[in-house]
């Protein structure tokens, strides 16, 4: 216990200060997964899609991009990698995440009074080995469909 708080002291304010920095790259708007986002919102809009929402969060979880395409709704989560070796990317949206989408979906609609449109999920894998390439993007369309048990209130 001596030694860890020698270890604090000795190192002072360096500990908050990496912490911070790692904190901004993990998250900020300069991450993989943040420019994987908007290269999914421009692939998106090419196709003719309107962009209603981005980011929308909810109780249940966080919905990436909240799209119109012809008269449906499309929730779409996109997952970005810069490689395959640990998986596809598609593989990280599991049965929980889905859960977690349905629900963030199910709170979209009824927040904003849509409960009677129809509405589909979407997922979008962007592989982005190289920043100064383009990424390969896949899309699928009604990736899953809505997972749980849950009422429109």
């Amino acid at each position: 216990m001596i030694r860890i708080v020698a270890w604090k002291i000795a190192l002072g304010g360096v500990l908050p200060r990496i912490y911070d920095r790692m904190k901004a790259f993990f998250s900020g708007p300069g991450t993989l997964g943040a420019q994987g986002e908007k290269e999914a919102e421009r692939f998106l809009l090419k196709q003719g899609w309107v962009i209603v929402e981005r980011g929308f969060t909810a109780r249940g979880g966080e919905i990436d991009l909240v799209a119109v395409d012809g008269q449906t709704i499309v929730f779409v989560e996109v997952k970005t990698r810069s490689s395959d070796r640990k998986g596809h990317p598609t593989e990280a949206v599991t049965q929980q995440k889905q859960q977690h989408l349905t629900r963030a979906g199910y709170s979209f609609l009824a927040k904003k009074q849509l409960v009677n449109c129809s509405f589909r999920f979407d997922v979008i894998s962007i592989i982005w080995p190289d920043k100064h390439q383009a990424p390969l993007i896949e899309h699928f369309k009604h990736a899953f469909e809505p997972a749980g048990k849950f009422q429109i209130v």
